[in-house]
């Protein structure tokens, strides 16, 4: 899969990171994790209706895609001081509807520790933010999000 984003960003030079590129465009979101890493924060996103892991587009201002998953993940579950644990976890691409005909979101995917005691905060993006077991994730919890939680509790 990294061969692919790699070819995406090639093939768009200009465009390949920006919502704007109809043929899909590189992501950032995080696995936000408790401080003693046995729960999960989840968003049950406002146009998707599912529970997803934080995250969403780069920004021009975003230095990095560790950056932009940073500040997506501190935006849509309002807790300061997240801390990042280095490098991606996981690649994901999935079928979004950022187009009329419908586009690929190429996805990395981070980790994110967040202080002791931290309380989420909803924003604008989500209906609902709560905290999941790393062991009990909503039923209809997609093969994706299993497999990064599953990388998120083991990475160091």
């Amino acid at each position: 899969m990294r061969r692919e984003f790699l070819t995406h960003l090639e093939e768009h030079p200009a465009d390949g990171m920006w919502r704007a590129c109809a043929d899909g465009h590189i992501t950032a979101s995080a696995a936000v994790l408790d401080a003693s890493r046995s729960r999960i924060l989840l968003t049950l996103h406002s146009k998707i209706k599912a529970w997803l892991q934080l995250g969403g587009h780069c920004e021009p201002a975003d230095a990095t895609l560790a950056g932009a998953a940073l500040r997506e993940a501190t935006e849509e579950s309002g807790i300061p001081d997240l801390r990042p644990l280095p490098g991606p976890v996981q690649l994901d691409r999935h079928r979004v509807n950022c187009h009329p005909a419908g586009t690929w979101h190429l996805d990395v995917q981070y980790v994110m520790i967040a202080p002791e005691g931290a309380r989420p905060a909803i924003s604008d993006e989500s209906d609902d933010l709560a905290w999941f077991p790393v062991d009990a994730l909503p039923q209809d919890t997609d093969d994706a999000l299993r497999r990064l939680v599953t990388r998120a509790t083991r990475a160091r």
